[in-house]
Order: C-alpha cells, then sequence, then structure tokens
C-alpha cells in the first residue's frame, strides 16, 4: 500500500468583497497517496483551483483567509507554517503549474534565469550549475537547442513550448507533487495530448504524485487514477476513474458525462447541457447547491446538504438521491 503524503481536512478558504463575503471552499476532505494521479474536475468556480492554492498558502490575503482546516504533507501541517518553512515547500517539495504561462513567466527575464531561480534558492548550485540543470530540464520536456533557448525571452516561446518551460520550472527540484492548475486549457488539441503525455511519462520516471486540475473529463479517463468531483465550494463524489466513469452516482457527474462528445454513438444527438448556472456563494451552503439545477431533486435536497457518504468500495458521493430509481438513498 502506498504512503499517503497530503491529507487535507475540512478545509475552508473565503474572500471579502464589496458585494460581500464569498464561501469559495466550504469543506474540502481528500487524501493523495505516493506516485498517485488525482483527478479534480468540476465547472469554473467550483473551488478546485481555490483549493490548491490554499494548500500552498498562495491566496491573497486579503481579500483571501483561509478560515478552518488541516493540511498534512508528511505529518507536518501546511496551513500552519510559517511564511519562511511554506516557501521552502513551495517548488522544492511541492510544486505549481498555472494555468496561464504568458502570465506565470516575468516577460523581461530571460528563461534561463527563471529556471535557475529555484536551483538557486532551494538547491543552493552555482550559476553555472544551474545553468547546466536548466538545459538538462528543457531538453527533458522537449525543447530543442536547449542551451541557446536558455537566453531567450518568454515571447520567443510559441504557446506550448511556454507551457513545457513551466513544467520544467515546477520539476526543477525533483518535487513530491505536482499540482497541474488547467495547463492545457488554452493549448490546441495536438499540443495538448503532446503535454499530456510529457506528464504522463515524467511522472512514470520520476515517481511523484500529481494533481491534476481541470473541468474536462476526456483528459482525466486516460491520465488519473482516482478523481474527486467538486460543485460549490464542495467534493460531491469521488472514485476511482473507471468507477466513476462507469458507475457515476451524482446528478452533476452524470450531467457531466453525458455532455462529452462521443464516437461510439451510432445515432446523431445534441450535446447535453446542464441547465442553470453555478451559485454565488455568498452564503456558506446550507442545502444541497445543486438543487436548483438538478432534475432529481427531492423535498430533502432544499432542506439539507447531504454528507459524502460510501455506496461503493472507493466510492463516496453527496446526494440524498439515487439517480438509478429516482428514491432517497435514506
Amino acid at each position: 500500500m502506498a504512503e499517503t503524503i497530503l491529507d487535507v481536512r475540512d478545509l475552508e478558504t473565503r474572500f471579502r468583497t464589496p458585494d460581500g463575503v464569498v464561501h469559495a471552499v466550504n469543506g474540502v476532505s481528500f487524501g493523495l497517496k505516493e506516485g498517485e494521479t488525482l483527478g479534480v474536475v468540476g465547472e469554473s468556480g467550483c473551488g478546485k483551483s481555490v483549493t490548491m492554492l490554499s494548500l500552498l498558502r498562495l491566496i491573497p490575503s486579503p481579500p483571501g483567509e483561509i478560515v478552518k482546516g488541516e493540511a498534512f504533507f508528511h505529518g507536518r501541517d501546511l496551513l500552519k507554517m510559517s511564511d519562511e518553512e511554506i516557501r521552502a515547500v513551495r517548488g522544492a517539495q511541492i510544486s505549481m503549474v498555472f494555468q496561464d504561462p504568458m502570465t506565470s513567466l516575468n516577460p523581461v527575464i530571460t528563461i534561463g534565469q527563471q529556471l535557475a531561480e529555484p536551483l538557486l534558492l532551494h538547491l543552493g548550485m552555482s550559476r553555472k550549475e544551474a545553468e547546466t540543470r536548466a538545459a538538462e530540464l528543457l531538453s527533458m520536456v522537449g525543447i530543442p537547442n536547449a542551451r541557446e533557448r536558455l537566453k531567450d525571452y518568454p515571447h520567443q516561446y510559441s504557446g506550448g513550448m511556454r507551457q513545457r518551460v513551466m513544467i520544467a520550472m515546477a520539476l526543477s527540484c525533483n518535487p513530491q507533487i505536482l499540482i497541474a492548475d488547467e495547463p492545457t486549457t488554452a493549448l490546441d488539441v495536438t499540443i495538448q495530448a503532446q503535454i499530456i503525455d510529457l506528464v504522463k511519462r515524467l511522472r512514470d520516471n520520476l515517481g511523484m504524485a500529481i494533481i491534476w486540475i481541470t473541468h474536462d473529463l476526456g483528459i482525466i479517463a486516460g491520465l488519473a487514477q482516482r478523481v474527486i468531483v467538486m460543485y460549490g465550494g464542495l467534493i460531491i463524489e469521488e472514485a476511482e476513474v473507471k468507477e466513476l466513469y462507469a458507475n457515476p452516482q451524482h446528478p452533476y457527474t452524470i450531467g457531466l458525462l453525458k455532455s462529452l462528445p462521443r464516437l461510439d454513438r451510432k445515432e446523431r444527438t445534441r450535446l447535453y447541457s446542464i441547465e442553470g448556472l453555478p451559485p454565488i456563494l455568498y452564503r456558506k451552503p446550507q442545502a444541497c447547491p445543486f438543487a436548483p439545477r438538478c432534475s432529481y431533486a427531492i423535498e430533502r435536497c432544499w432542506q439539507e446538504n447531504p454528507p459524502l457518504d460510501v455506496v461503493a468500495p472507493d466510492h463516496r458521493v453527496a446526494c440524498w438521491v439515487d439517480p438509478e430509481t429516482g428514491r432517497s438513498r435514506a
């Protein structure tokens, strides 16, 4: 059995805005095992990115605030570390690849300098050692003429190459966990496939654990072993990937899967869409946050927020209704 290296318990994060307090994450708990790839799925605004930014203490404060929870990494709570301690973890032991590489890279500093910075900071390398390692990292992620390209600036790289640079930077200190926040969203389909294949190869070679944040269940199918589905700042379903695709138990997950284009359908049908809009969380959900958009909703859904309960081995769901029968689970 692989050891659990990250154990998140009852995490809550909120933001104070001119319109009120937004309850972005509302009691998220999950674990991550060594070498595992965990998919985190949900539409924009569901709390995926805020959850991971909270773990690394990258939430801007103010307006953001982590109000509750624990996040144990090798037995130490990330949320209670000093600023100096968490800086030593970020980049060295837990790295993050952000969604838009153009805004993540500094436009006036060369790629070589940006790649060398974590090596100088965390590994204490000399400038020459850091430059050699930076060239190795660029080669590892498939950028040709790596040593010459260290002198280039971000605008001289294509979108796919900039994303490869971000992955190289995240892997520079051989982290135990890589968090990838929708790293292929802005890329075309061919480059998406190349980036995913690259991450899978590096994962297998380096043995690191990965948290892959996305709204695309199609990507997760070929990449992750386990997946959690988020909605309204909550985890509403968690299962092994094969189990989730074969036997989704939450109406929201069912809707997401039905909205995927399918090549095995013989008849031509319109893609399914989930009616309505995600909630704006000015109040912490007291009832099921998906109830206003759910065709299975019963009276209890409007009164009480369901807990995340086990419905099968390694399969948990937060729903009062069994979608197969349309009847209450209780």
